[in-house]
């Protein structure tokens, strides 16, 4: 019978995307924790590694934290490499990474330049298809691969720009790992989160009058918090979803749903 207070527990978790304390993948990372997984996480680059080191600490001294840029398929390997030191196998993968060049979410769409695309697209979708090409063997007893999306996928939002079309690269990707991987019972699912107050979403321009909307229309009468966000987490990580991959969860307060 499986533990309700500790859905996770005996699982094995390697967590990209923590920036900050703010951050979506925090707040996962956090649930995953309290529902009994075992933490393995990566930082972006050596300006994020103290910030990153001193979050993971609160974990204990000795968690796994190892350097990983996702646009290196050497970093990627030399991190999974290092993943093997501790497991012999994995069980839950978060996908939390996404970037645009600043200038590519202010002005017009129809501007965005080519290396800016590529960028965006490398990182924010590419990404996930390399990370779960190396997590994939390493999920031996199967697995769940949660990767975090945004309604700008489906819908235009403003100055989201390039980031809603590489978010939506993204989700199709989510639906052709999921058709490829299910023989091997790894699940691949998204989250796709309403506006939440962390550092990368302030850097959209608009986005205390985005808050405000989802205030005014989503059927809750308002967007999500860190807190639900890591309870769908720990959901789509859990045996509670067996039966759920290639789908994109909605925890935005319900305004997925309105058409006006």
């Amino acid at each position: 019978m499986s533990d309700y207070s500790k859905p996770l527990e005996g699982k094995v978790a390697v967590i990209f995307g923590v920036a900050n304390r703010r951050s979506i993948a925090w707040a996962i990372a956090q649930a995953w924790k309290d529902a009994g997984a075992t933490l393995i996480f990566n930082y972006q680059g050596e300006r994020l590694k103290d910030k990153v080191g001193d979050l993971v600490e609160a974990f204990g001294e000795d968690t796994p934290l190892y350097p990983c840029d996702v646009t290196s398929d050497a970093e990627i390997d030399a991190f999974f490499d290092k993943v093997k030191t501790h497991t012999d196998k994995i069980d839950l993968m978060l996908h939390s990474v996404a970037f645009a060049p600043k200038e590519a979410l202010e002005n017009e769409f129809v501007s965005t330049e080519r290396e800016a695309f590529r960028i965006a697209h490398d990182i924010s979708a590419y990404s996930l298809v390399a990370l779960s090409q190396r997590a994939a063997p390493m999920m031996t007893e199967g697995g769940s691969i949660i990767a975090m999306s945004y309604y700008g996928a489906e819908k235009v939002v403003p100055n989201y720009n390039v980031m809603g079309v590489a978010k939506a690269a993204l989700e199709a990707s989510t639906r052709y790992l999921a058709s490829d991987l299910g023989k091997l019972n790894i699940r691949v699912n998204c989250i796709s989160a309403g506006p939440v107050q962390t550092l990368a979403a302030r850097g959209i321009s608009g986005f205390s009058a985005m808050i405000k909307h989802y205030e005014a229309n989503a059927p809750l009468g308002r967007s999500c918090s860190l807190e639900e966000l890591g309870g769908a987490g720990v959901f789509l990580a859990s045996d509670a979803s067996g039966a759920i991959t290639g789908q994109v969860l909605y925890v935005d307060g319900g305004y997925q749903i309105m058409g006006m």
